[in-house]
């Protein structure tokens, strides 16, 4: 996917969960941060930013921060993408492991249980349900999510675990939004129960993928597979 109208800037502080001042251009700008995500490590002050130029009455800013950089590291904050990116490689009729043919009445959003999945389609007559994940978060090389806790992402492990008792297909697609990372895995230190979801997922049959990305400041493409890294810790060791 591209981004029309990139500018750099700078980024100087995050007033609230959606809006960031940057520099652009000489001169202080609100801009709109889509990704809710605390991404403490990011929004640090001086980091080189790439924003979309999109003025509209309807919007309060006229800027959008779509990627920025973590050392040399160039890392898309567009929580949007992930969704995207997925839904368009399965509507090019590219197949996810496990899959025996393209994806068929394919369908983005659609409610499972007590939830709103990403997406829902099927194989060869075998109903399938997706759920995507952006990862935005590096540590030494390699990619961790989620970066604070989250009940929503846990119950959206258990909906899967659900339907795939219930005898359809089911993946959870981790989309990181950077390149270069060596393997993905649960950040047990931010929440030991989505760590251990994500376990019980991958005992139930739950086929969970990890995909880098190619980042430009005005393009992002879904890139590589990643090795997915889930431990097997002791009972004690998730009290901790």
């Amino acid at each position: 996917m591209r981004y029309p109208e990139i500018v750099a800037g700078t980024f100087l502080r995050r007033e609230n969960r959606f809006i960031g001042i940057c520099l652009v251009h000489g001169k202080s700008e609100r801009v709109h941060i889509r990704n809710t995500s605390r991404c403490a490590e990011l929004f640090v002050p001086g980091a080189s930013v790439f924003l979309q130029y999109a003025p509209s009455p309807q919007k309060k800013t006229a800027y959008t921060l779509i990627a920025l950089y973590k050392g040399e590291r160039l890392i898309n904050l567009d929580s949007l993408a992930p969704n995207k990116l997925v839904l368009e490689y399965l509507e090019q009729g590219n197949l996810l492991p496990g899959m025996e043919s393209a994806a068929e009445e394919l369908r983005g959003e659609v409610r499972y249980g007590d939830s709103r999945l990403d997406g829902a389609f099927a194989v060869a007559g075998q109903k399938a349900y997706l759920e995507i994940k952006g990862v935005t978060l590096e540590r030494d090389g390699a990619a961790y999510f989620p970066d604070a806790p989250t009940e929503r992402g846990i119950r959206h492990i258990r909906e899967l675990c659900k339907a795939r008792r219930e005898g359809c297909l089911a993946y959870l697609v981790f989309v990181i939004q950077m390149q270069g990372v060596s393997f993905f895995a649960p950040n047990y230190a931010a929440q030991p129960a989505f760590a251990q979801a994500l376990q019980e997922a991958q005992s139930a049959g739950v086929a969970i993928l990890a995909y880098d990305c190619r980042v430009q400041p005005d393009c992002l493409e879904l890139g590589a597979p990643v090795p997915v890294k889930i431990e097997d810790r002791s009972s004690e060791e998730w009290r901790q």
